[in-house]
């Protein structure tokens, strides 16, 4: 899928809601101040980072893929770093930013556990990692086999299993989440969304957050 067919998703009505819901989520878990520092790996094509940029966050979009750093870089605003690079070897110093945030982008990484390693490595304070949950409806619909459409190739998790990558690293307050127990995003969906606490671990992402010592 090109970069813009994959943002324009996000203008979709369901394409609006999930990435609203997720980044609701998000942000609330990152528990983010005007003027903090924070870095997005795994940007894609943006979409998130934009509205970390517009929180008031000095934000830095990490990601390996050119066209989706071009259509980012594109898209703006001129405020927003865009920065070429690999999650499992970040070209940051130790504890470099307040926040980290990854979306959903880890599932694409052969050597998550590395990944996060590095996320915990340059986080100053919080981060929150996203994963697409194997424990879900939207893995029924999208995950069998090698996937389909932008979540081929994906590798899905239960959430038992997330805990493990954070073996023997410093960090602290390790908490778990999830969002869009019903993908269809219909009004069922909506305000079922509404109802379920998101510590319930069945959503189609399931986010581990926490602090470094």
């Amino acid at each position: 899928m090109d970069a813009a067919t994959y943002d324009a998703w996000y203008a979709t009505p369901r394409g609006r809601w999930i990435g609203t819901v997720e980044f609701r989520l998000l942000s609330g878990l990152l528990q983010a101040r005007s003027g903090d520092t924070l870095l997005d790996v795994g940007c894609g094509t943006g979409w998130f980072t934009r509205r970390f940029a517009e929180q008031g966050l000095c934000v830095i979009g990490l990601d390996p893929n050119p066209d989706g750093l071009a259509f980012a870089h594109a898209k703006g605003p001129p405020a927003i770093r865009w920065v070429a690079g690999d999650a499992r070897s970040l070209p940051f110093s130790d504890r470099s930013f307040d926040r980290v945030v990854s979306v959903a982008a880890l599932c694409f990484v052969d050597g998550e556990r590395q990944a996060v390693a590095e996320i915990v490595r340059v986080a100053r304070q919080r981060f929150a990692i996203g994963w697409l949950n194997r424990a879900s409806l939207l893995y029924a619909q999208k995950g069998q086999g090698v996937g389909s459409g932008a979540y081929h190739g994906a590798h899905w998790h239960r959430p038992d299993e997330l805990l493990d990558f954070f073996s023997g690293l410093p960090v602290c307050r390790l908490a778990m989440h999830s969002a869009i127990f019903l993908p269809a995003g219909n009004r069922v969906a909506r305000t079922m969304e509404r109802l379920l606490p998101h510590t319930l671990p069945w959503g189609g992402m399931v986010v581990i957050s926490g602090e470094t010592e």
